[in-house]
């Protein structure tokens, strides 16, 4: 272990994500606790285990490798595409179901679909038909719904009466899956919803034939022919998504309401109360919840929240207490609260930031009253809102009948700790089998400038005196905040740099999560002017604050928001930045999807200026330091044709620059030595860029 790099390592664990625990679900006793681990570090089948809180014995359910008897898996273009839009990193069993009293769990592996007791562990393959995707027991256990070739199938738990629920009706129809936009910038991953009886469902039935097509090749590779795809750029037309209430013998009901006015849909489900769905307009500044009546598919409103920018769509939400109280969120000035039946119930100043799950009128759910921090909370009505997590750190988890699994990532250890605690018996920790990293980051927080921007500057193990170069390595973006109270594996690329001889700054500004509505909404209609300003702001105070830090050489990396923001950088402030790295950056807005760049900048033929403003290409001819751009030419997400036009920008401008294609790579790079070599190549063009030994 001693002698790997840090960048074979971050490859080899897939981020460290291998071997740690993941996936929880309690029974309805409290007793057992499901989750997924693959069987090491390096190893990427994950298992489906059970764990017994009484004794702490851990039994593992299904073991891919054994069940395949070692055979490599296979997975369909479709799956694939669905792992991608998800961001799943490990293979085996990445997902399962289990129906409501945990008797059964259901999951799909290389195509085919199998279940398992999870009291004996005795493991069935089911007759399925076709490559299953994203299959699911019905609460009573007697059946599974899954997705196949684009249509939404049932079989019986015994493997009989395979059959159709709903099938595809046109060339570019599919049911039962998410369209692009929701899955990759909604946050809805599923397509079908089963009634607490599993007598009906509600599907989403998505039509693609409006949607631009765009292609995807790999010019390494000239004799495969491009790939199509279906990508809804800004401006153009959605997917046509509808939702139908389906009984077993396949009869459909259309849900109906006004999907001119609301086209997104953002999440919907079925509950003990019936099913409901979250419907939202194309500017994102109106969001209803509707309740839908499953026999004549008409709806009405629960609740409608309005923003003169966007309205935040909040994971987990809309949700129903037992006794049919609606839980949602309002924003009020510099909070994001959780409600009840339309009342905010937690105080100013917690930041909501999901919500886990519902258990009879009790909500579970994550916040933040510090940034950096995410903690458990419990919400009802006896007691008000009561932190469940206690120590500094980043928490998820689950909670039922009495037990709650608490996944705990704190400053003071890499990884998750996950722990089960149930009333007075002992606390019980599901094993990790992570890898530790090879180095431990050296990192000095702070709060910078009158904005008090939450800060993370990274040192070289070894420096003791003497001046550094500076790298710049945030996201700084709305998706996500890299400055949090843990180890990640951002921190650990981060420290990476650092130990080849930079004092590394990361900074969330402007726009990104975790300080409230109004911090997050600064960057509506200007995605980068604020961002980029914040950046310069905390590069200065943390000079101030660290003298050792050379201004004379500094420097900007960064991947897809960063990657933009970083070329901007060089662009607009070459005053203050001598290089920059922009790895899978959107060049041009309008080359990004309709749901999350219109969220920012609104529809370009309503506001063209702000995409001019945005733009890359516009900017190109102002570039007068080194810069390297880099790009994976089977990115379906942001699109090459970002790096590729820019080029050409800089090119035509007379600008010299630096351009590196990555050949098989998409939005990530999972190849080992590639990763290695990617970080290395940005380590030279760093030290060539700024003159540094």
């Amino acid at each position: 272990m001693s002698m790997i790099t840090l960048p074979r390592q971050l490859a080899r664990t897939r981020r460290f994500t291998l071997g740690a625990p993941g996936h929880f679900s309690i029974g309805p006793g409290g007793g057992t606790v499901l989750f997924l681990r693959s069987a090491a570090g390096d190893d990427a089948a994950a298992s489906l285990w059970a764990l017994d809180v009484a004794t702490g014995a851990e039994r593992q359910l299904a073991d891919p490798v054994q069940l395949l008897g070692g055979a490599a898996e296979q997975l369909s273009a479709a799956e694939r595409t669905r792992r991608e839009r998800a961001r799943v990193a490990g293979s085996g069993i990445v997902a399962y179901s289990t129906d409501a009293d945990q008797r059964l769990a259901a999951f799909a592996l290389s195509g085919a679909l199998w279940t398992v007791e999870i009291a004996t562990g005795v493991v069935t393959r089911l007759d399925a038909v076709g490559s299953v995707m994203d299959p699911r027991l019905d609460p009573t256990g007697r059946r599974v719904a899954y997705v196949s070739d684009g249509a939404v199938r049932v079989i019986e738990a015994d493997g009989t009466g395979d059959r159709v629920v709903a099938a595809p009706d046109g060339p570019e129809v599919t049911f039962g899956l998410a369209e692009h936009v929701a899955a990759e910038s909604m946050g809805r991953d599923d397509g079908f919803w089963w009634a607490p009886d599993g007598q009906r469902l509600l599907i989403a039935r998505v039509d693609n034939a409006a949607v631009m097509v765009w292609y995807i090749s790999d010019p390494a590779e000239p004799a495969q022919p491009p790939r199509a795809v279906r990508y809804p750029a800004v401006g153009s037309a959605n997917a046509d998504v509808t939702l139908w209430v389906a009984g077993l013998d396949g009869e459909r009901t259309e849900v109906r309401w006004d999907r001119t006015a609301f086209e997104y849909v953002p999440s919907a489900g079925w509950d003990d109360h019936g099913p409901y769905a979250g419907v939202q307009s194309r500017d994102q500044g109106t969001v209803r919840v509707l309740a839908v009546d499953p026999d004549d598919g008409s709806t009405a409103v629960l609740a409608e929240q309005r923003d003169d920018c966007w309205v935040q769509l909040v994971p987990g939400l809309p949700v129903r207490t037992g006794s049919g109280l609606l839980v949602g969120h309002a924003d009020v000035g510099e909070t994001r609260h959780l409600t009840v039946a339309g009342e905010p119930v937690t105080p100013a100043g917690l930041q909501l930031d999901s919500v886990i799950d519902v258990e009879g009128d009790e909500v579970f759910f994550v916040a933040s009253a510090e940034p950096t921090e995410r903690h458990l909370w419990v919400w009802a009505a006896e007691t008000g809102a009561r932190q469940v997590s206690s120590a500094p750190g980043v928490y998820t988890g689950a909670r039922r009948a009495g037990t709650v699994v608490e996944c705990a990532r704190t400053p003071s250890w890499f990884g998750a700790v996950v722990t089960v605690r149930r009333g007075a018996a002992p606390d019980r920790v599901i094993g990790s089998r992570a890898q530790r990293p090879v180095l431990e980051p050296r990192v000095v927080a702070f709060a910078a400038g009158e904005r008090e921007l939450r800060s993370h500057l990274f040192l070289p193990s070894w420096h003791r005196e003497g001046k550094l170069p500076v790298l710049l390595d945030p996201y700084a973006g709305s998706a996500a905040q890299r400055v949090t109270a843990e180890q990640a594996a951002w921190s650990l690329v981060s420290q990476w740099f650092a130990e080849q001889g930079f004092a590394v700054l990361v900074v969330d500004g402007s726009g990104t999560p975790g300080r409230g509505p109004r911090w997050e909404r600064e960057v509506y209609g200007d995605m980068f002017t604020g961002v980029l300003d914040d950046q310069v702001t905390a590069l200065h105070d943390a000079a101030r604050r660290f003298p050792d830090l050379d201004l004379d050489r500094v420097a900007m990396r960064g991947w897809s928001f960063s990657g933009t923001l970083a070329a901007l950088a060089v662009l607009r402030r070459p005053d203050v930045f001598h290089a920059a790295i922009a790895g899978a950056g959107v060049t041009d807005q309008r080359l990004y999807d309709t749901h999350w760049r219109e969220r920012f900048l609104g529809h370009p033929d309503l506001h063209p200026d702000r995409y001019d403003s945005c733009s890359l290409l516009l900017e190109a001819p102002k570039l007068t330091r080194p810069l390297l751009l880099v790009h994976g030419l089977t990115d379906d997400n942001v699109f090459p044709a970002n790096t590729l036009r820019f080029s050409h920008a800089l090119l035509a401008a007379g600008r010299p620059h630096e351009v590196l294609p990555l050949s098989r790579a998409t939005h990530g790079v999972a190849d080992e030595a590639t990763a290695e070599n990617l970080l290395l190549h940005q380590l030279d063009f760093l030290r060539r860029a700024l003159h540094l030994p």
